[in-house]
């Protein structure tokens, strides 16, 4: 399979620690309501599903955001729960209220039923790659992604999703074996899914443990960074033309566990906005490129506050690393996904306020 050269590698220049002109930005969910587009093309789709499953709808919807910004990567239209739907839960999205599983895995017998599913379930995902790589046609690289082992045990157990955690954790708690036999198909089942991604022409592999901050200490070591760790090492470090695929996991609420995600086999250390990353920086040392981090909330504010905000986060993360070895970099993100309320004409203020910005640092200008 054979796709354009990349004409933007910035992302992945930054993902790999070498020195890049600017800092990249992307958006976590920059495909997504706040966008009018993205909802007209929804609402022809008919449903959320209807969206995800069709590859055109996919790929248009994926483009999008990058029609309006200069942003440095696509990221794969997708949700993370098509994993277990293809396990056979029976996912649904009821306006509104959000995803909503058929089935649940509560006990004994739900558990043996359950198995690294059939790929080609999941082919709709795959040819979607490959479209959105194709339509792309080199100018930007196109992120695959997946939840956490975790995560979608979270949604499993529940049955959607929830305020209080009380079903997974009660199962966690009174039956860890069933735990973490469902996390460790998990853990496999998504390793194999983000590997066929790569296969179909993502350029970096995303895991998203969006619920991992809900655990206790102890917990988060036990029940989802190790099951993070179980997929990370399956991940193909190469595509079929030797390109390097960069590994990238964002754990929400984890940066009290930084110490502990430091040596974890990936390249990129995603954070949330109550993390400083300066003091990330230290902590991390020079194993990882760090991405995030503003409050997504700040982009309700007035463009002259966006741009303030931005430039203390890059002055946060101090100035970047320049010159031919590796060394401290950053990716520009959100520290959540993008509010479906969020004023489109803001995030150009974000966008160009990281590139301009990011460039006066890397001249030495204020």
């Amino acid at each position: 399979m054979s796709f354009a050269p990349l004409q933007n590698d910035t992302f992945l220049r930054a993902c790999l620690r070498q020195a890049t002109d600017h800092t990249p930005v992307w958006l976590m969910r920059q495909a997504g309501r706040y966008l009018p587009e993205y909802c007209a093309t929804r609402a022809r789709a008919g449903s959320f599903m209807g969206l995800a499953t069709n590859v055109d709808y996919a790929t248009e919807v994926t483009l999008q955001p990058l029609e309006r910004y200069a942003l440095d990567a696509a990221i794969l239209f997708s949700d993370i729960l098509t994993v277990p739907d293809a396990m056979g839960l029976g996912l649904s999205f009821q306006q509104g209220e959000g995803p909503k599983f058929a089935r649940t895995v509560r006990t004994e017998a739900d558990v043996a039923t359950l198995a690294v599913p059939d790929l080609d379930k999941l082919r709709y995902v795959f040819d979607a790659v490959t479209s959105i790589r194709r339509a792309l046609n080199g100018r930007v690289p196109l992120i695959g992604f997946s939840g956490s082992p975790w995560t979608l045990a979270c949604y499993m157990v529940e049955g959607g999703g929830s305020d209080d955690y009380r079903q997974v954790k009660t199962l966690m708690y009174a039956r860890p074996d069933l735990m973490h036999r469902i996390l460790a198909i998990n853990a496999d089942a998504v390793a194999a899914y983000l590997n066929a991604q790569i296969d179909a022409g993502a350029q970096a592999a995303m895991i998203f443990d969006s619920w991992g901050g809900v655990l206790a200490d102890g917990k988060f070591q036990a029940f989802s960074l190790a099951y993070t760790r179980r997929v990370l090492a399956q991940l193909k470090r190469t595509d079929s033309a030797g390109n390097v695929i960069p590994r990238i996991v964002f754990t929400k609420g984890g940066g009290l566990w930084l110490a502990d995600m430091k040596d974890l086999d990936c390249d990129v250390l995603g954070l949330d906005w109550t993390v400083n990353l300066g003091m990330a920086r230290a902590l991390v040392g020079d194993s990882k490129a760090l991405q995030g981090n503003i409050d997504p909330n700040v982009l309700f504010a007035p463009p002259a506050a966006i741009e303030r905000e931005v430039a203390a986060v890059l002055d946060s993360f101090g100035a970047p690393h320049q010159g031919d070895s590796t060394g401290p970099t950053h990716i520009f993100n959100l520290g959540h996904g993008i509010s479906q309320h969020t004023p489109p004409e803001h995030v150009a203020t974000l966008v160009n306020a990281v590139h301009a910005h990011s460039r006066q640092l890397r001249r030495g200008t204020p």
